[in-house]
């Protein structure tokens, strides 16, 4: 991982499949609200959009910088706080 002008940067093709999905979550964590990690595959990372969908649906942006054949670039930016770090993400009209 190295920081980019988008954020953080993760080129998960450097790691075990079974390993992205994970640490591509972890990093997102990581992230403050409005920072942007880009995401580096060799294939369309559909699979992991639709996860986090169902995980944190509406707490993230999802932009297609570069789309194949070879390689797939994204920029994944935190819209708003999750609810897995302690805090409240607010859906259920807590503070």
């Amino acid at each position: 991982m190295t920081l980019t002008t988008f954020g953080t940067k993760v080129d998960v093709r450097e790691f075990a499949p079974r390993d992205r999905h994970p640490l591509v979550r972890s990093t997102f964590r990581s992230l403050g609200v409005g920072e942007t990690m880009e995401l580096i595959n060799d294939h369309d990372p559909k699979p992991l959009y639709d996860q986090l969908q169902a995980e944190m649906p509406g707490q993230f942006g999802w932009d297609y910088l570069q789309s194949g054949p070879d390689v797939w670039r994204v920029r994944i930016a935190k819209l708003t706080k999750s609810g897995s770090d302690g805090g409240c993400c607010g859906s259920c009209g807590g503070a």
